[in-house]
């Protein structure tokens, strides 16, 4: 199994610099072709790091997380990732090794590792292999229900997660599911998401869930608002509330993507820029 990441580098002169990055007030389309060196980021407290930010709170378009694409070197990392002590994360790794350690447990996650992280827990993130890795992070502030139990830090690799199949759907379309989508107390979901050649979202989904789309591998064409667009490994597709989705798989290999969406909770009745 793969997992693309964005290339780096930089294209030559005699490259054309037209793109098919898009953005839109309904959704944004960040193609691999783009996530190159010369715009990644770089953090405090780190070492041997950089990031492609791919997705952040944006007031009036998607307002509940980030997401990023890390690349470490070797022995890089820190002891201290997480500022925010009200963020939790979800990492997925795309290459590489890496070892996590949460509140000082320790994992060694390789491509296709899964892990959550919750709110307020002490982690750190390491490459300890002797070539690079790449990861995934999503960062969300949590929305904390008193009477809900504490949630708890896990790994566990993808194959491991089962395909759970859309209705009539002959299997064409169907979704690996990292959090229990019955358990409340997650106030968002990441999945794989998995269409076979063909297989198709059948209907334009318009929904109250923002969503960040990272494209794993393969192709299809992707509706997004009134727009059919053509994505493939590595792009990404931030979406806001409401936009209308549909997709249909191309090419000869499945089309996988990382899923992100907000789930569970009351909506907020104060407008951005109007709190009390």
């Amino acid at each position: 199994m793969t997992y693309a990441f964005p290339l780096g580098g930089l294209p030559s002169q005699r490259e054309n610099p037209e793109s098919t990055a898009i953005f839109t007030t309904a959704y944004a389309v960040i193609p691999a072709s783009v996530q190159r060196d010369i715009v990644t980021s770089f953090l405090p407290g780190w070492n041997g790091m950089r990031m492609w930010i791919l997705a952040r709170p944006m007031t009036g378009f998607a307002e509940t997380f980030a997401q990023y694409a890390v690349e470490l070197a070797p022995g890089g990392g820190t002891s201290e990732p997480e500022p925010d002590r009200s963020a939790q994360a979800v990492i997925f790794v795309a290459f590489g090794e890496l070892r996590l350690s949460i509140g000082g447990a320790r994992s060694t996650l390789t491509a296709g590792h899964f892990a959550y992280i919750p709110a307020g827990a002490v982690w750190e993130i390491w490459n300890t292999s002797e070539t690079p890795c790449g990861f995934h992070w999503i960062r969300k502030r949590f929305e904390h229900i008193a009477s809900l139990n504490p949630l708890e830090a896990f790994t566990v690799h993808e194959t491991d997660v089962p395909k759970s199949e859309m209705p009539d759907c002959d299997g064409v379309w169907a979704t690996q599911r990292f959090f229990d989508p019955f358990d409340l107390r997650y106030d968002f979901h990441v999945n794989i998401v998995n269409i076979l050649p063909g297989g198709r979202i059948p209907f334009a989904e318009t929904h109250v869930m923002e969503h960040g789309l990272y494209v794993l591998s393969g192709t299809a064409k992707y509706l997004l608002n009134k727009d059919w667009v053509e994505v493939g490994p590595g792009d990404f597709m931030w979406l806001r509330a409401f936009c209308p989705q549909a997709c249909v798989a191309t090419g000869d290999a499945p089309f996988r993507y990382l899923l992100y969406k907000d789930v569970n909770r009351h909506v907020s009745l104060e407008l951005a820029g109007h709190r009390r």
